[in-house]
């Protein structure tokens, strides 16, 4: 408990994360991406403080767009951006937020051939782990506005650009701003959030956009482009919203309109957004009467004279009356007509019905009584994301997160650490509940660069089954807290240069069984196990010191390592003969008195293992939608099991080079080997024309790569593992 108290504390003063971008004295965070590190400067439009995106993420490449594109009355902001031409997810985390808070992100881009391909690209943008909008750049001139409004359930958010293939992903600007809970109550908690469609301001010039400071709440409100035959109608006195407004639109917005000729509707259509399946559309119309009504006549004598047409409760002769009726597609959208009030706020809004059209047109037609046409002031409308993915659990989060950036781990670790399942970060496995967020229950740190001691930040992760730190440069005394983890059952600390002893408590787990314990290889003195350890952990003898002694001379090194070079050759040699001779003798085997082979296509495989059917694998593996290599069968995919296991899945190709014979050959052959360094064999799939073997997912990569790829220049294996490998994986093909 007292390491997770002093994490908290340490989480809450920055110190975790270094140093980061407080929201200012209005809560608001103004991010200009692409801006130089520890670059700010002072909006001209807004008087808002912009600051560089660096401090928010660690992936991309800034540029500035072409002079060209660069006008006088262009923010800032426009003039870089930051682009992400690796990865296919990458993240800016906001953090300093206030939990179960309403907040509205706004995300900008300005293309401006920055990168001089003019090729302007189509990528998703995402508000944590759920789809937000597709940005979709035609126009490199163009300013692209996307605008969310959530409710966070951390102390974070993280806003995602997600590489679609089509160009790469980029962004100019980033904006987070506090909303009061009582506004837009549509999104009343986490469970829904609203995309903008468009926010238009109506009666006014194409070149005014409203914003803050006339806007408290630093809503853009674009000008409605109107059409030809409506008329602008402004006022230059305020207009005030009502107590307890749940939108609170500007006076500026406000004190204009466009109506149009007496007797006529007001018409307009927004066209429905292909990335979204079916969606749910939320509109809020904003009215508010600008004409000042005329002075009432001297009241007539006569009592039983009635209000006519035209005419107030008193008789009066009004000589204006506004009224109209609310239709979208032709049904009645809101039950009354509508009055707007003198210089008085009123709104209507509610959520529009499902329709087999392309586009939904909204009327405002005046009815009988009135003799002014329809007015309208303002519009918003929103697209209706139910955001039913839940994020990693945020006590996990933070604390990979702090790790993360306490041993500088790149890797792919960008972006939530188990969802979307496809984009699970590299040596990460999570548990995923029907209602709950996901738990992070593995963490495969193995060979990842790891220097200096054993994190605090580890005891954070209360879910965590299995830890390996092993083949790294850690240093220091095994930490007590690790004992106190409370579903820990693996831990493998090999290879390092740890010192001292294995604290007890964990002796004890490893002595009962509850622990499976690895502490061999540590010290600087050489190959040696940590004092204290278990039997069963190392059977090297320790020295008083807790380590073995290590001199060798130097010839001795020399005649160990050739003797080393020429034991793995002859295994690698041993190891293809047996392997051949064993795939002969399964090929040529007799057969049983009939008429097809034991390999034909038709062939049952009978297998303990899993049978898969291909519409199972398409389901785990997403619709084929990641593949991570390609084979002599075909290529291979990165799948998920129902209970979150990551699996590869193999696919014969029906042009691949090998057969169906030695497809089969390679899956009978793996049921009967078992071995922790040779990949298990899950399931299958021979479902009619497909075939397909499903795999253990090794999210480090292979022996090859590690020998000889990209990992191999991080930290080459030493001779002592390459040799130890080679020989237990001897033993596991010769079962």
């Amino acid at each position: 408990m007292k390491f997770k108290i002093l994490f908290w504390c340490l989480f809450l003063l920055g110190v975790s994360f270094g140093v980061h971008s407080q929201p200012d004295s209005l809560g608001f965070i103004s991010i200009d991406c692409g801006l130089p590190p520890n670059s700010t400067y002072v909006d001209k439009i807004t008087n808002l403080t912009y600051v560089s995106d660096a401090q928010f993420i660690d992936t991309g490449m800034n540029h500035n767009v072409s002079g060209v594109y660069i006008t006088s009355g262009l923010s800032k902001h426009y003039y870089d951006v930051r682009s992400f031409p690796t990865g296919p997810r990458n993240c800016y985390t906001l953090r300093s937020l206030t939990a179960s808070s309403k907040y509205l992100i706004r995300a900008t881009f300005m293309y401006g051939d920055y990168d001089g391909l003019n090729k302007p690209p189509i990528f998703d943008l995402y508000i944590g782990v759920n789809f937000w909008r597709r940005v979709n750049i035609s126009d490199a001139s163009k300013l692209y506005i996307a605008e969310v409004i959530t409710v966070v359930t951390n102390s974070y958010i993280q806003v995602c650009l997600l590489d679609k293939g089509q160009g790469t992903p980029f962004i100019s600007s980033l904006d987070l701003r506090p909303l009061k809970s009582s506004l837009y109550p549509a999104v009343a908690n986490a469970s829904v959030s609203m995309s903008l469609h468009r926010r238009l301001n109506a009666g006014v010039d194409d070149s005014v956009l409203v914003r803050y400071p006339a806007d408290p709440h630093d809503r853009m409100w674009e000008p409605f482009n109107n059409p030809g035959d409506w008329t602008q109608v402004n006022t230059t006195s305020s207009v005030q919203n009502p107590p307890n407004d749940m939108y609170e639109p500007p006076s500026a917005v406000m004190q204009t309109g466009s109506s149009n000729d007496p007797g006529y509707q007001i018409r307009f259509y927004w066209l429905i957004e292909a990335e979204y399946k079916s969606p749910s559309y939320f509109v809020v119309l904003y009215f508010a009467e600008l004409l000042e009504p005329p002075p009432p006549n001297p009241p007539s004598p006569d009592p039983k004279k009635q209000p006519k047409k035209g005419s107030d409760s008193t008789g009066n002769d009004t000589k204006q009356f506004r009224e109209f009726t609310i239709s979208i597609n032709g049904y009645d959208w809101y039950a009354s007509p509508v009055v707007p009030q003198y210089l008085m706020t009123s709104e209507v809004y509610g959520y529009t019905q499902t329709t087999t059209y392309s586009q939904y047109n909204l009327m405002l037609e005046p009815t009988d009584n009135a003799t002014l046409a329809p007015l309208l002031n303002a519009v918003e409308i929103f697209v209706v994301l139910p955001t039913a993915d839940l994020p990693t659990d945020s006590g996990d989060f933070i604390a990979i997160m702090a790790i993360r950036e306490r041993y500088i781990l790149k890797k792919n670790w960008t972006g939530d650490p188990c969802y979307p399942k496809v984009l699970l970060w590299n040596g990460v496995t999570c548990n995923y509940g029907i209602a709950t967020p996901p738990r992070v229950i593995a963490l495969n740190l193995s060979s990842g660069g790891l220097t200096g001691g054993i994190a605090t930040y580890f005891a954070n992760f209360t879910e965590l089954q299995s830890l390996d730190l092993s083949h790294n440069n850690l240093t220091g005394p095994i930490p007590d807290f690790l004992a106190l983890l409370p579903s820990l059952t693996f831990l493998d600390l090999s290879s390092n240069q740890l010192s001292g002893a294995v604290p007890s408590a964990l002796q004890k787990k490893s002595q009962d069984g509850t622990l499976t314990l690895r502490v061999s290889d540590n010290g600087s003195t050489g190959p040696a196990p940590l004092s204290g350890s278990s039997p069963s952990s190392s059977n090297s003898t320790a020295s008083p010191s807790g380590f073995t002694s290590a001199k060798k001379s130097n010839t001795s090194g020399v005649i160990g390592g050739v003797t080393v070079t020429v034991i793995v050759i002859s295994l690698a040699v041993l190891l293809i003969v047996i392997r051949r001779r064993r795939q002969h003798n399964a090929y040529v085997r007799p057969q049983a008195s009939t008429a097809k082979g034991k390999y034909d296509d038709d062939t049952s495989l009978n297998f303990d293992n899993r049978q898969f059917t291909y519409k199972e694998l398409k389901k785990i593996t997403n619709d084929f939608e990641k593949d991570i290599g390609k084979g002599g069968f075909g290529t291979v995919y990165l799948g998920y099991l129902e209970d979150g296991t990551p699996v590869a899945v193999k696919m014969r190709s029906q042009s691949a080079a090998q057969g169906i014979k030695e497809f089969l050959g390679e899956a009978q052959h793996l049921i009967r080997v078992h071995h922790r360094n040779l990949v298990s064999l899950i399931g299958y799939c021979k479902d009619g024309e497909y075939s397909a073997l499903v795999y253990e997912y090794m999210s480090e990569g292979t022996l090859q790569d590690k020998l000889r790829g990209p990992a191999a220049e991080a930290k080459p294996m030493n001779w002592r593992n390459r040799l130890r490998i080679g020989l237990e994986s001897a033993q596991g093909s010769l079962l």
